[in-house]
């Protein structure tokens, strides 16, 4: 980050940055994301529409970082010795009442992510890269403990597979996501793909 944005993003404290964050969390979830509006943010925070675009540049970036901060913090630190214990440590991060939470989040936000190009490039380069960046580095540790071979076909699929369950859960089984649904999965469908035993 530029020492600009820096400057620009120290004016608000973390706390004030944390509430605003939960208001725009609540309108989207109230109106969804074509019908929030940077007035609607200002008006719920009581702030100044100006502040709020000189601080996020404008209601894509807004609204993704406000999901960003909703996430449990960092996997890039994990390493419980295996990949299983990873995997399991990584889901373990947010109970079924959060991850129940995001899952409708994400289910409000999917079809503007694919109508809005502004929209979709922050949803990218905020949330969505950043975050199977440190998943692959996960994968790695795996690959050079030597769990799994670098040849194996399914590790361009891990990530697909991992959102696909947790994307598809409501939508197959009409069940929000839980742990322990993601654990079984890990178990019955993501290991077996990269020739882990779950033993």
């Amino acid at each position: 980050m530029n020492e600009a944005a820096t400057a620009r993003r120290s004016r608000i404290t973390p706390e004030r940055e944390a509430e605003l964050y939960r208001a725009v969390l609540d309108l989207l979830r109230e109106v969804g994301y074509d019908a929030l509006t940077m007035d609607a943010v200002a008006a719920r925070t009581r702030s100044s529409k100006a502040t709020l675009y000189r601080q996020w540049g404008g209601k894509a970036e807004l609204v993704v970082k406000a999901l960003r901060s909703q996430k449990p913090g960092s996997i890039a630190d994990i390493d419980s010795g295996s990949l299983r214990g990873d995997l399991h440590a990584i889901i373990a991060r947010e109970d079924d009442c959060a991850m129940e939470q995001n899952a409708a989040l994400m289910r409000a936000l999917s079809m503007a992510v694919h109508m809005n190009d502004d929209l979709r490039q922050a949803f990218k380069e905020l949330l969505v890269e950043p975050e199977i960046e440190e998943f692959r580095r996960i994968i790695r540790q795996a690959i050079d403990r030597g769990e799994v071979r670098p040849d194996n076909p399914a590790l361009e699929y891990v990530t697909h597979m991992f959102v696909g369950a947790f994307a598809t859960r409501t939508l197959i089984d009409d069940l929000p996501p839980t742990q322990r649904f993601l654990a079984s999965y890990i178990d019955a469908v993501v290991l077996p793909a990269l020739g882990v035993s779950t033993g």
